[in-house]
């Protein structure tokens, strides 16, 4: 792990593979272990801990795969998550509650109930999303904490 943004105390990157459902909830698993360690408070790291693991499934499910990256600052934990992939044509209906792409496959395996992107809202202080059709998407989640508090 090295610092990878001016600011960041640490920061790591998580490589997802497209339906890989062996290993996914790994890379939040992880960085869940990381702030743990760090000392957070345990509220702030579970919004982390949700919030990664919803785009960690939706990577698994929706793309051709990605990547998480995660900059843990004094003040925020900052996830990047990227993807390619076929995009989202409409981010405010994937952003309501319930709405859901996800194959019957994905659906019988107990995954895409339509509450990811929702989910990872509610988790973030400030939250971002833009996908282009043919080539993927970027999210941006920041949760504000401080150190040792």
């Amino acid at each position: 792990m090295t610092a990878r943004g001016t600011g960041a105390l640490m920061s790591v990157t998580y490589e997802i593979v497209a339906g890989d459902f062996v290993r996914a909830g790994e890379a939040a698993s992880k960085l869940k272990r990381v702030l743990q360690q760090l000392g957070l408070d345990p509220t702030i790291i579970r919004r982390a801990a949700i919030a990664t693991y919803e785009a960690e499934m939706n990577i698994v499910i929706h793309s051709y795969g990605g990547h998480i990256s995660v900059d843990i600052t004094c003040d925020s934990i900052e996830i990047l998550c990227e993807d390619s992939g076929p995009g989202i044509p409409d981010i405010e209906k994937a952003l309501q509650e319930g709405y859901s792409t996800a194959s019957e496959d994905v659906r019988e395996m107990g995954f895409g109930a339509g509450m990811g992107l929702p989910n990872i809202r509610r988790s973030a202080d400030d939250f971002s999303i833009e996908s282009r059709i043919g080539q993927g998407t970027r999210l941006q989640v920041r949760i504000l904490h401080r150190a040792g508090e």
